[in-house]
């Protein structure tokens, strides 16, 4: 379809302030409809030839950790097709993450599809801001399906409260982490806010330092999600805690160095 003729995605979403409240106090927030059936139907299409075309993995699952078996991943699509930057780009999809955040504008860091095969292995128990170089607090991820799911799809899990602490571990996604996130989840009492059926348009929206899980696909079908993160307009890049976080500066925050403001080229301030 050409670019011209996607939906705009435009029109505001009516982020209620009990959605607001949740958010703060939970870490993570899910909410209906925030694309309609038709408009991610419309989508759903270039994003998944993108990922056929930019995808580089080849290797049976049998051959794979459990990172490579948790999903396939390809990053900021938006700097590919133009198809799909319209969809990360759009301003509904800012306007909510600016609300829930409780700040005038958002720039993007990223974007990233996870397509987990028929088949594929569970996401471990992790926080993404142990890979950005910014204050998690302040970042913020939507995951949409791009097909309805079930758990049994691989639906997303969240420890609700996990995010008041910031940083609690520095173990990237592995079953590591799993062990590593299990145990504290136990001994802090937190809840588990367990996978939930969703429909393709369905989005959660979730905290830098929410730790959250997903289930393996036991399905006979691709699990399609596309996710967008934001940050807060005026942050400034952090020295890199670790690896990951000096990788991430490199590649999505490129030119920046510590104490910069994080506003280069590919992180555009997005309209409301």
């Amino acid at each position: 379809m050409p670019t011209d003729l996607l939906p705009a995605l435009t029109t505001a979403y009516p982020v209620s302030d009990g959605d607001v409240a949740a958010y703060r106090s939970n870490g993570h927030v899910r909410l209906a409809q925030v694309a309609t059936q038709e408009e991610v139907a419309a989508y759903r299409v270039p994003v998944a030839a993108a990922v056929e075309r930019l995808s580089t993995e080849t290797r049976p699952l049998a051959e794979r950790d459990s990172y490579g078996m948790a999903f396939l991943q390809v990053m900021n699509l938006w700097r590919h097709d133009e198809d799909v930057a319209r969809f990360v780009m759009a301003s509904r999809f800012a306007d909510v993450a600016a609300r829930l955040l409780g700040v005038p504008r958002v720039r993007l860091y990223h974007d990233q599809a996870l397509f987990k095969e028929p088949g594929g292995g569970y996401t471990p128990w992790h926080q993404d801001a142990m890979y950005w170089p910014l204050d998690g607090s302040r970042c913020l991820t939507m995951w949409m399906p791009l097909v309805d799911i079930t758990p049994a799809h691989g639906g997303l899990a969240f420890a609700s409260g996990s995010h008041v602490d910031g940083p609690l571990s520095d173990i990237g996604i592995s079953d590591a982490s799993e062990e590593y996130f299990d145990r504290l989840l136990t001994e802090r009492g937190l809840v588990v806010d367990e996978p939930v059926a969703m429909r393709a348009g369905d989005a959660s929206f979730h905290s830098g330092w929410t730790v959250h899980k997903a289930l393996g696909n036991s399905s006979d079908r691709m699990r399609e999600v596309m996710t967008v993160i934001w940050f807060v307009d005026g942050l400034t890049v952090l020295e890199p805690a670790n690896s990951a976080q000096a990788n991430d500066l490199r590649s999505w925050l490129p030119g920046l160095a510590p104490g910069d403001v994080a506003a280069s080229d590919s992180n555009p301030a997005l309209p409301r």
